[in-house]
């Protein structure tokens, strides 16, 4: 979506997502530097993983930083709407101190920086990408379901995109400056880290509290089962999210709402082993 990359920043979109069967279908709207930094990227990620006949849709929210996909930082949620009759905004807020995602206006997760986080926190410049690909091994119900090209093409709507922060040299990790349309490049630190969205006020985490009960899916900040050795540094440790999540997989159970008559209803649970692909960038 953009050649530029940023040092810090606020990006968000409004996405419509695709209708009709898209189970193994993935949309992506994310920051990477993997281009520049192939065995070292950084990456934050919102991926819709595609949905059966009447199903809800899941969001997948990642954060990595110099390459640690080995240690994901992944969580799900069910989106509580039918992201595919109108489309929703969804954002990213980026600082040196931690990163808020939001659907809407409300936030949904907050990664506070840790010092033991180390590089794990996601610290180079980074371009805003939007793709949409073959999840097929691992998107919907741990590769169950695949992509089924019969209800092709698969097409997914972005408008209003949103960049706020300051553009860098990729490699330098420098902000460029100067010349003409460039205002915004000249977004300071201390006016991004005292926004409105860069400010988890405590309506605000209640709001996320509350979304997460009702539709977080999956989280690694109580997956025992992948992560033996405890939790990450900056996860929370919320004795309320510990007690709704199963041991591994999703702990919530999908109920399927048929959008036609004669569709079919149903049930989906189990995980999803994760896998990473990617196509290319559009």
């Amino acid at each position: 979506m953009s050649s530029d990359y940023y040092l810090h920043g606020f990006f968000s979109a409004s996405i419509k997502l695709p209708k009709d069967y898209t189970a193994g279908v993935v949309v992506a709207f994310y920051l990477s530097n993997g281009d520049v930094y192939e065995k070292t990227h950084d990456e934050l990620d919102f991926e819709f993983l595609g949905s059966r006949w009447g199903g809800q849709w899941r969001v997948q929210t990642n954060v990595y930083g110099n390459g640690s996909t080995s240690r994901g930082r992944e969580e799900r949620y069910l989106l509580p709407f039918d992201p595919t009759l109108e489309a929703h905004r969804y954002s990213v807020l980026w600082a040196p101190t931690h990163i808020i995602f939001y659907i809407d206006d409300t936030p949904i997760r907050e990664v506070i920086r840790h010092p033991d986080m180390g590089g794990d926190f996601p610290a180079k410049p980074m371009a805003v990408y939007a793709t949409i690909w073959d999840g097929s091994a691992w998107a919907t119900e741990g590769g169950k379901y695949k992509v089924n090209y019969k209800y092709a093409p698969f097409a997914s709507e972005f408008s209003d995109l949103a960049v706020v922060g300051p553009r860098a040299d990729p490699v330098l990790r420098v902000p460029r400056r100067g010349g003409a349309g460039d205002q915004d490049d000249d977004q300071d630190l201390l006016g991004l880290m005292t926004a409105d969205y860069a400010v988890m006020t405590p309506q605000k985490r209640a709001a996320m509290r509350a979304f997460r009960a009702r539709h977080m899916t999956y989280t690694v900040c109580y997956d025992a089962a992948r992560y033996a050795s405890g939790p990450f540094p900056e996860c929370d440790n919320s004795d309320d999210e510990r007690e709704n999540f199963s041991a591994w997989g999703e702990s919530k159970t999908v109920v399927m709402r048929p959008r036609a008559r004669g569709r079919r209803r149903g049930r989906k649970a189990g995980g999803a082993a994760f896998a990473r692909g990617r196509a290319a960038s559009s």
